[in-house]
C-alpha cells in the first residue's frame, strides 16, 4: 500500500486547508443542530409575580389547566394518606400458639417445683391470657406508617373482610407481655416469672403486613389522580395586559405552553424546525469565522485551532441540550464561563468575548426567560475575561471565580428586588445553582492543559510554569553556565519592561529570554560570560571555527529544547534571538589577519530566521544590549546612550527589524525603557 510522507501529507493538508476549514464547520453545525431540543420554541415569556406587559393573552384552542408540581406533590401525599396498611389475618397461629403452650407447661412443670395443687390455675390462667391476646390481634409495628405518632390506622384483612382498627387496639409483643404482667398482679399467690416465661415464648404474630398489597392499593389510589384541575376554553383570556401573574395565571401560562408544544410535536412540521435552527446555528459560526478572517487571520489559517474553538462552542451547547433533554432542576448549574475562560487563556480578550456572546445568544433561544439569561451570563462572561486580563499566578484563578460569584449574587439581588421588591421574600436557595456554577468553572484549568497537550498550543498558565527558576532547564544552566544564566535574567527584565510599555506578551517574551541561550550550555567557556579564570580557548582555534561553534549555540538550543519539550513558541527566540546577523568579531579579525584569502561570509553569519514579532524583536535589542553593555570600562549615561543608539541603529541597518511589526515610535520607547534600566543596574548618577 502507497504511503505519503510527512511532508507530503503537510503539503497535503495546506492544499486542501480550507476544505477542511468548510468540513469542520459542517460538523460542528451538524453535531450542534442534532442535539438541541426539536421542538417549536414558545413565542412568550412569563414569570412569578411580574407584570405582563404584552397584548391580552387569548387561548387560541381548549386546553387543560395542568397542577402544578406543589399541588400534585400535595395530592399524592393525600393520595397516600387515604390508603391504610394491610394486615392478613392468619387464623392458624393462634390454636398452633396454645397446643404449643399446652405441650411447653407440660414440659416446664415438671422442672418447676410448684405446689401439684396449682396446676390447673397455673395452666388455665397462662392459656387464658394467651387466647385472650390473639382474639384481640398480634402484630408488629411498622415505621413507615408512624410519622405521625406510635399508632396509626390499618385494615385488617380476614378472608377477603377488610375491617379498619387502630394499632392502639391490638397488641404488639411488648404490650401483651405488659398486659399480662398486669393481669399476673392480681394474683397473690402465682410465680409471675414462670408463666410469663411461658407466653413469651409462644407470641407470634397473627396480624402480618402485606407489603405487596399495600402497594399495589398506593399504585392505584398514585394512578387515578388527575393531573389537571379545570379547563381553558377558546377564546378566554389568559392573562391581560397590566395584570400581576399570579401564582394561578402562571399556571395557566405554563398549561398553555405543554399544550403549545404538544401540538407543535404532533402537528407541526418538525423538518421546518430542523431548518430554523440549522439556520441559526450557521449564523453564529459563520460569523465567528467571519471575526476570525477579519481580526485574527492567524487563527483563521490555522485548522487546528479554528477545530480548537469549535469544538469548545459544540462542546457547551451540547452540554446544554443534554442538560434540557435531561430536564436539569436549574439550566444555571451549567458552567458558561468555562468558555470565556478557556478562549482568553489560550488566545485573546476580543474572541473570548465574541465567542462568549455567541454562544449565549444562541443558548437563549431553548432557555426559560432569556433575557435574564443572557444579562446574568453575559455580564459573568465579562468579569471572568476582565479578571484574568493578566495571568500571572495560579491564584488569579481563584480572584476570578470570587469575582464572578460577587457578579452573580449582585445580578441576583438586583433581579430579585425588581421582581418581589421584598428583601424578606427572596428565596436565597435560588442562589445555589450559580455558585455551583463557579465551582464547575474551575475545570477550565485541568481542560486548558489537555487543550494544550492535544492542539500544541502555549497557555500562559504553562509560560508561569516556564518562568519559574527551578524548572530543569534552567537549574542546569544556573550550574553549568552561570554567566549566561545571569544574562538571562538580566535580558528578561530588559524585554519584559519594555513589552509592557509598547504593547505585547510580556510573559511569553520573558520566557523566551530565560530559554533564549540555553544552547550555551554544550560549550559554556567558549562564551566569554562564563570565563573566570582568564583562559579563553577561542584563542587556539581558528577564527572560522570559533565563530561556528559560537553560531552553534542557537541550533544546539532548538534541539535542546525539542527534547525537552519546550513549546514552539519559546523555540522561536532561539531561532531568532540573533536573526542572520554576522558574528563580527571574528568575522572583522580574519579579515585583520588574512587580507589575502577570500572566505564565505557565510560562514560566519547565524542561520536566522529574523525576529517576525514584537516579542522576539524586543528579544533581539534585549539580548544585544545587555550583552554589549558588559563591555563597557566606566559605564556612564553618556556611554549608556551610545551603546544602546548604536546597537539599535545597526539592527535597523542589518533590516533585522522588517518582520517585527515594532514602529519607530515604540523603538524609542524601547531605547529610554533601556538606558534607563542599565543606568540603574551600574548605578550611574544623573547631573541634575
Amino acid at each position: 500500500m502507497a504511503t505519503f510522507s510527512v511532508s507530503r501529507q503537510k503539503a497535503v493538508f495546506r492544499k486542501y486547508a480550507h476544505h477542511i476549514k468548510f468540513l469542520m464547520l459542517l460538523a460542528s453545525i451538524a453535531l450542534i443542530v442534532i442535539t438541541l431540543p426539536k421542538q417549536a420554541k414558545f413565542g412568550y415569556e412569563y414569570e412569578k409575580g411580574r407584570i405582563w406587559s404584552q397584548r391580552d393573552l387569548a387561548a387560541p384552542y381548549n386546553f387543560s389547566i395542568q397542577k402544578s408540581p406543589m399541588q400534585l406533590l400535595t395530592d399524592r401525599d393525600a393520595a397516600l394518606k387515604s390508603i391504610m396498611p394491610v394486615y392478613q389475618y392468619n387464623s392458624y397461629t393462634e390454636p398452633q400458639q396454645l397446643e404449643g403452650y399446652k405441650n411447653d407447661f407440660e414440659i416446664k412443670w415438671r422442672n418447676a417445683a410448684l405446689p401439684d395443687k396449682l396446676r390447673q390455675l397455673y395452666y388455665t390462667t397462662g392459656y387464658h391470657l394467651l387466647k385472650e391476646i390473639y382474639d384481640r390481634g398480634l402484630l408488629s409495628l411498622n415505621v413507615k406508617y408512624q410519622h405521625k405518632g406510635e399508632n396509626y390506622d390499618i385494615t385488617v384483612l380476614n378472608h377477603n373482610v377488610a375491617v379498619q382498627k387502630n394499632t392502639a387496639d391490638l397488641y404488639t409483643r411488648s404490650t401483651a407481655l405488659l398486659y399480662a404482667n398486669q393481669q399476673l398482679a392480681a394474683y397473690k399467690g402465682l410465680d409471675k416469672a414462670f408463666v410469663l416465661d411461658l407466653l413469651q415464648n409462644r407470641l407470634q404474630s397473627n396480624l402480618n403486613y402485606d407489603d405487596k398489597l399495600t402497594q399495589k392499593l398506593e399504585t392505584e389510589a398514585l394512578n387515578s389522580q388527575s393531573t389537571t384541575s379545570g379547563m381553558v376554553q377558546k377564546g378566554e383570556v389568559i392573562v391581560a395586559k397590566g395584570m400581576v401573574v399570579s401564582n394561578e395565571i402562571y399556571q395557566k401560562l405554563e398549561s398553555y405552553r405543554k399544550a403549545f408544544e404538544d401540538n407543535a410535536r404532533v402537528n407541526g412540521d418538525r423538518r421546518l424546525v430542523l431548518a430554523g435552527q440549522s439556520l441559526l446555528v450557521t449564523m453564529v459560526l459563520s460569523l465567528l469565522l467571519i471575526f476570525l478572517y477579519l481580526f485574527r487571520r492567524d487563527i483563521y489559517e490555522d485548522n487546528r485551532l479554528v477545530g480548537l474553538i469549535l469544538l469548545v462552542i459544540t462542546a457547551m451547547l451540547a452540554t446544554l441540550s443534554w442538560a434540557l433533554k435531561v430536564q436539569v432542576v436549574n439550566l444555571y448549574y451549567i458552567p458558561y464561563c468555562i468558555v470565556p475562560i478557556i478562549i482568553r487563556i489560550l488566545f485573546d480578550t476580543r474572541l473570548a468575548l465574541n465567542i462568549h456572546l455567541l454562544v449565549i445568544m444562541m443558548a437563549g433561544f431553548f432557555v426559560p426567560n432569556s433575557f435574564e439569561f443572557a444579562f446574568y451570563e453575559i455580564t459573568a462572561g465579562m468579569v471572568s475575561i476582565y479578571s484574568i486580563k493578566k495571568l500571572l499566578k495560579r491564584g488569579t484563578f481563584l480572584s476570578s471565580a470570587l469575582l464572578i460569584t460577587l457578579n452573580y449574587l449582585l445580578a441576583f439581588i438586583g433581579i430579585s428586588f425588581m421582581r418581589v421588591g421584598n428583601l424578606a421574600a427572596i428565596d436565597w436557595i435560588d442562589f445555589l445553582p450559580f455558585a455551583v456554577s463557579v465551582l464547575l468553572t474551575l475545570l477550565a484549568y485541568p481542560l486548558i492543559y489537555a487543550f494544550e497537550k492535544v492542539f500544541g498550543i502555549t497557555s500562559d498558565l504553562t509560560l508561569i510554569e516556564l518562568t519559574n527558576t527551578n524548572a530543569t532547564l534552567l537549574r542546569q544552566m544556573a550550574f553549568k553556565a552561570p554567566g549566561t544564566f545571569q544574562h538571562s535574567l538580566q535580558v528578561a527584565n530588559l524585554a519584559e519592561n519594555a513589552i509592557y510599555s509598547i504593547g505585547g506578551n510580556a510573559l511569553l517574551v520573558r520566557a523566551g529570554a530565560l530559554y533564549h541561550d540555553i544552547g550555551k550550555m554544550e560549550n559554556p567557556l567558549y562564551f566569554i560570560e562564563n570565563q573566570t579564570s582568564g583562559f579563553n580557548p577561542h584563542d587556539q582555534l581558528p577564527y572560522e571555527e570559533s565563530a561556528q561553534i559560537i553560531i552553534r549555540h542557537v541550533s544546539n538550543g532548538v534541539e535542546m529544547a525539542h527534547n525537552n519539550a519546550l513549546p514552539e513558541v519559546i523555540i522561536d527566540f532561539i531561532r531568532t534571538h540573533h536573526g542572520n546577523t554576522r558574528v563580527d568579531y571574528f568575522y572583522q579579525s580574519f579579515l585583520k589577519n588574512f587580507p589575502e584569502k577570500f572566505i564565505d561570509e557565510n560562514i560566519f553569519r547565524y542561520p536566522g530566521p529574523i525576529p517576525f514579532s514584537k516579542e522576539t524583536g524586543v528579544l533581539m535589542l534585549a539580548d544585544s544590549v545587555e550583552a554589549a553593555s558588559r563591555s563597557l570600562k566606566s559605564p556612564d549615561a553618556q556611554s549608556i546612550n551610545d551603546l544602546v543608539d548604536r546597537i539599535v541603529a545597526y539592527k535597523l541597518n542589518q533590516q533585522q527589524l522588517n518582520n517585527s511589526d515594532i514602529t519607530l515610535k515604540d523603538l524609542q520607547v524601547i531605547k529610554d525603557i533601556f538606558k534607563r534600566m542599565l543606568m540603574s543596574i551600574y548605578h550611574v548618577r544623573i547631573d541634575y
